[in-house]
């Protein structure tokens, strides 16, 4: 999952912040990141996760080094501050690891307090929402030339 961030203000951002989460009941109980929460007493804990996020990731593009520090707010994470006119690129790597179809929801901050608003250009919070459907099937992949596991496209019938 990658996000765009520019600042176009006259101000630095004193820390941007994303947050994410999977919308609906569900997603909303989950206290765990990329996840979902199933209401089963029986269960010691019924978080469940959508993904798994993989170590040191979440982390600013073009870098190696962790930029994404989890906060004491699941699902929300730190990259610092963005100079005016400055943009950047967040990513997350994740591994799916329940089928099913979610939205996954995100919303971009200038800081963790409340004092810090981030607005787009027309004076909303940035965010948005985005459509995943995770399948069980598995797709049809070959090594290429630089040792990279890709899909092939249309799978095995294409010429």
């Amino acid at each position: 999952m990658r996000i765009d961030v520019e600042n176009d203000g006259e101000k630095t951002v004193p820390a941007l912040v994303v947050s994410v989460n999977i919308q609906g009941k569900q997603g909303e109980a989950a206290q765990i990141p990329f996840s979902v929460h199933e209401p089963d007493p029986e269960l010691a804990n019924g978080d469940r996760p959508v993904w798994v996020l993989s170590a040191t990731y979440p982390r600013l593009v073009g870098s190696s080094e962790p930029g994404g520090a989890e906060t004491s707010s699941p699902g929300t994470y730190s990259f610092g501050p963005l100079k005016p006119g400055k943009s950047v690129e967040a990513v997350w790597k994740l591994s799916a690891a329940r089928p099913g179809k979610y939205t996954v929801a995100y919303e971009v901050g200038a800081g963790l307090s409340s004092e810090t608003k981030a607005e787009t250009s027309s004076g909303v919070a940035p965010g948005g929402t985005f459509v995943t459907d995770i399948s069980t099937e598995l797709p049809e992949t070959e090594v290429n030339g630089a040792g990279e596991i890709v899909e092939i496209e249309g799978g095995k019938d294409t010429p």
